[in-house]
């Protein structure tokens, strides 16, 4: 999941965005009304957590963008009103949630969630794939029965992995899904945790690499035969 938090206060800005990070969510972060826009138009963002009451360009002005160019992305709109007006107010110009300043992160954390799940296919909350499974309501994953005690990147790129259902996912688009913006390929980020993430899985391998192309869930044991390629994943034909 990908987040974007749009908030002027500073300190805030960034105590959200680094508890979402801390829960393998990749959060970027705008800082007035303007820069939302600008990084709306360059990123695919789930979810906004918006700030109502911003400098310069309104919170609300914000939200309508989204409205109006049917981003699929969400909209959890923070406010130091609670009135039932305000709440109606921003509901009604398409926001989908509404939490009010001061908040508990927990509930804000969960809140984030739910509408993630919304703007994505409905999958359930529970993923499994070759004996992977990944509970994304608690952040707990397991393989044959063993707890995997992975990093928020790796739990991050397995949890993408299992949502693609065995499509394959390159480079690029895990970047997109994990990472905070301004991070590239070329950084060996994505390799370097793929490479920690199989050792934690470990045999047999089920992470398979489609050279030029990027990486997938394979179908267990039973897919692990033939030649394999130098990072030790049998290749895939990529016709």
């Amino acid at each position: 999941m990908r987040v974007l938090v749009v908030e002027d206060e500073e300190f805030l800005a960034e105590m959200i965005a680094e508890g979402l990070r801390r829960d393998a969510i990749a959060a970027d972060i705008a800082h007035d009304g303007r820069e939302a826009l600008g990084k709306l138009r360059l990123s695919a963002y789930d979810v906004v957590v918006l700030d109502r009451d911003l400098p310069g360009l309104h919170g609300d002005e914000v939200c309508r963008h989204v409205v109006q160019q049917q981003l699929l992305t969400r909209v959890l709109m923070l406010t130091a009103s609670g009135t039932v007006h305000d709440r109606v107010d921003g509901l009604g110009m398409g926001a989908d949630d509404y939490l009010t300043k001061p908040f508990a992160y927990e509930e804000l954390l969960a809140r984030v969630l739910a509408l993630g799940r919304r703007a994505r296919p409905a999958l359930p909350p529970v993923i499994e794939r070759a004996g992977v499974t990944v509970d994304t309501a608690r952040r707990l994953a397991v393989r044959d029965g063993r707890p995997l005690a992975l990093s928020r990147k790796e739990f991050g790129v397995l949890e993408v992995l299992l949502r693609a259902q065995g499509a394959v996912v390159s480079g690029d688009d895990l970047i997109e899904e994990v990472w905070e913006e301004h991070t590239s390929y070329r950084t060996n980020a994505v390799r370097v945790t793929l490479s920690k993430l199989r050792a934690k899985l470990g045999d047999p391998p089920v992470i398979e690499t489609v050279p030029g192309v990027g990486y997938r869930m394979g179908h267990g044991p039973g897919a692990e035969s033939g030649p394999r390629t130098g990072d030790g994943q049998r290749p895939v034909d990529a016709r």
